[in-house]
């Protein structure tokens, strides 16, 4: 997932804990778009050896963390999310080959 792509909501399911700490949350089948990306805190604040991919959206704002020391906006894990498949403008017209002379194939 990159900058500016186009994601869909895959997973609106929050504990009530989350639905007291963000005022908006993301909802199933909604189009975002997102406006950033970055690595999870569990590494630092689980103490584990991976961590998640969190994506802030450009349609839900919300405030500045002020328990992470760089004030980072709290996001939302990626996996809540799938890319848009995203429908061409027009369809691909196929064109007809043009014969030129007698013959043409069976």
């Amino acid at each position: 997932m990159i900058k500016g792509q186009k994601v869909v909501c895959v997973n609106d399911t929050f504990t009530p804990t989350i639905r007291a700490l963000y005022q908006q949350l993301p909802v199933k089948d909604n189009i975002y778009t997102i406006r950033e990306v970055f690595l999870g805190r569990e590494k630092m604040v689980k103490g584990g050896d991976s961590a998640t991919v969190g994506l802030l959206l450009e349609e839900l704002r919300k405030p500045a963390d002020q328990f992470h020391q760089g004030k980072q906006e709290l996001g939302f894990s990626s996996e809540r999310f799938a890319p848009l498949a995203e429908l061409p403008d027009e369809k691909l017209e196929v064109e007809e080959p043009v014969y030129a002379g007698a013959w043409m194939p069976a």
